[in-house]
């Protein structure tokens, strides 16, 4: 398992709340951020999102998906809490990276679906992997977590290395007529709970 390694911190003010963001760099050089706020070092349960970076969706603002939605509710809630900690790993398209992913809107622009998409390009339909979520919230000494998330398998998933999901909270947020299909999609083949 690589190992993910802090680099830097320093204070993000938002429109939600004074964050503090942190950077992480794996071997490779994939970076990834973490967002904390309030006391995270001494809960249990520490409210925490796992978000996939999502140009089009979290700084385009598209109406194909439901990730900027979902990343502004999550920082919401861990604002109003004020706690907790949002991951943002850098895993863009489900792990197929951003030119793929334009390539895969291209064929459900001719009627496919995301994850037949993702396979006609050759990819399985999810190739992200959350290994790197034990390195991180282990700098944070957080080993239990209430997960927002609509996702079962990101319960799994950390879970399998070894933190603790005591609770997952729904993140219902962004759905509008140009997505229905997607969100279909996600919950018949991908089990996500809607």
């Amino acid at each position: 398992m690589n190992s993910c390694k802090f680099v830097s911190e320093s204070e993000l003010p938002t429109k939600f709340g004074d964050f503090t963001i942190s950077a992480f760099e794996e071997p490779n050089g994939k970076d990834h951020i973490a967002l904390t706020i309030g006391d995270i070092h001494t809960q249990d349960a520490v409210m925490c999102r796992v978000h996939s970076e999502c140009l089009t969706g979290d700084a385009l603002h598209s109406l194909r998906c439901d990730c900027g939605p979902q990343l502004q509710a999550a920082l919401k809630m861990l604002a109003q809490n004020k706690s907790g900690i949002l991951l943002y790993l850098r895993q863009e398209g489900r792990g197929i990276g951003l030119v793929n992913k334009i390539r895969a809107y291209a064929l459900q622009d001719q009627g496919h679906d995301t994850v037949e998409a993702n396979e006609l390009l050759g990819f399985p339909a999810d190739l992200r992997e959350y290994n790197i979520c034990l390195d991180i919230l282990q700098h944070f000494k957080i080993s239990s977590v209430n997960l927002l998330t609509n996702n079962p398998k990101k319960v799994d998933a950390l879970e399998e290395v070894g933190i603790k999901v005591v609770k997952r909270t729904a993140l219902h947020e962004g759905a509008n007529e140009k997505n229905k299909d997607y969100l279909d999609t996600k919950r018949d083949k991908m089990g996500h709970l809607r």
